[in-house]
């Protein structure tokens, strides 16, 4: 069996899309919008089909250097950077409800920048805070999605 990094990678992802394509029809729909051309599933079962089908692209397209070892395949990848942005992704998850998405955001992007290998300061914060206030400012004033400004936020605004 000859399994290259590409091929892993898209046979982890085509499963993966497979999931969420499953996943992504059990969200409930608003009454009335069974009908609607738009509605809260487009966007994952969409998503779902384009990673799906870009996934087994990779998995049936011939592959130029293929090896026999399928452990081999993990082999000289940066582990490090990997779990340093796995941890960053649970810490945002548990900031998210007490810091609010602005703060939780921008550092989970100043993060993994800095992960990544990006240590000029002014980089990093030119590129994460903008993107973060871009962001919010999208889903909050011009889709109309509230996003909570945090429990720490809240808790310092009451009086």
């Amino acid at each position: 069996m000859t399994l290259s990094k590409e091929k892993a990678g898209a046979l982890c992802f085509l499963v993966l899309a497979i999931a969420y394509g499953m996943e992504a029809r059990h969200i409930p729909l608003f009454p009335g919008d069974e009908l609607e051309p738009f509605t809260a599933r487009t966007m994952p079962i969409a998503l779902s089909w384009l990673t799906g089908i870009v996934s087994f692209l990779l998995l049936v397209l011939p592959q130029r250097e293929e090896t026999d070892d399928i452990f081999s395949v993990f082999r000289g990848l940066n582990w490090g950077k990997t779990f340093v942005l796995i941890a960053l992704m649970v810490f945002y998850g548990l900031t998210l409800s007490p810091l609010g998405f602005l703060l939780s955001t921008a550092l989970f992007l100043i993060g993994g920048i800095y992960a990544l290998g990006e240590r000029r300061w002014s980089v990093i914060l030119l590129s994460s805070v903008p993107a973060t206030v871009g962001f919010w400012f999208i889903l909050d004033k011009l889709l109309g999605i509230y996003l909570a400004p945090g429990e720490i936020f809240t808790m310092l605004g009451a009086n």
